[in-house]
């Protein structure tokens, strides 16, 4: 089963390591300001609706469906992704997030509660939990909730031109264990609007943004997880 994006979201900003602020703010400095450190600068809270559609290395799509994400910085978020039975369908426009809610048959849902990364696949009645800060760092969701600075410590961040009427920037992770090779975000005066990130199997993830609001309230209830009472529980939270 392809999961996407969500296989590649294993941590938060929470878990960045050992680097000081002085020394993470030099390093984004020295690379330069991009379209990414402007939609960070202010940035408190997201919440937006995407499509996502997955390509194999040889170009055939293999998935597509549509979902929520909400971010709140530093180090929390909530995605919740939904496949289409039909793949080959054309990406819908789909609605903002509805407030939270934890039940269905289908998809993945993965929260990082400030404490624990909880991952719910409803397909296989399933769920793992393990501290953020045993998590796996240099992953696509620290793009959107560790600050600027924190983000240039982590990874090679650079303009990268524009194309497809977007301004794109170039991400690499640092980490040899980071679970993608690469990614771009694209950008429309300042809007995320799409991200593209290529995985260790030569997978291509894009997402596409709609309808993204900037710095709203998000209910603390919307960024926990209690697990439902019939499904398997692997690892221990932190209480």
């Amino acid at each position: 089963m392809v999961l996407g994006v969500l296989a590649l979201l294993a941590c938060a900003g929470g878990a960045w390591g050992a680097a000081t602020a002085a020394t993470a703010a030099a390093a984004a400095v020295d690379s330069g300001a991009t379209a990414l450190d402007r939609y960070l600068d202010g940035l408190t809270s997201l919440r937006t609706a995407f499509t996502q559609t997955v390509t194999d290395a040889r170009g055939t799509q293999i998935e597509a469906g549509e979902g929520t994400m909400l971010v709140q910085r530093p180090g929390r978020f909530r995605w919740d992704f939904q496949p289409r039975i039909d793949s080959a369908m054309a990406p819908a426009t789909p609605p903002l997030p509805p407030p939270a809610h934890d039940g269905g048959e289908r998809g993945q849902l993965l929260v990082a509660d400030g404490k624990n990364l909880w991952f719910y696949d409803r397909e296989l009645a399933q769920v793992s939990v393990k501290p953020m800060a045993a998590a796996l760092t240099a992953t696509p969701v620290t793009l959107l909730s560790g600050s600027a600075a924190q983000l240039h410590e982590s990874f090679d961040i650079a303009a990268a031109g524009s194309h497809d009427a977007l301004d794109w920037v170039s991400v690499k992770p640092h980490s040899p264990e980071a679970d993608f090779s690469h990614a771009e975000l694209g950008f429309a005066r300042d809007r995320l609007v799409r991200m593209v990130v290529i995985d260790r199997l030569g997978q291509t993830v894009r997402l596409d943004f709609s309808r993204s609001e900037r710095n709203v309230r998000i209910e603390p209830s919307e960024l926990q997880f209690k697990p439902p009472a019939d499904v398997d529980v692997i690892g221990t939270p932190l209480s």
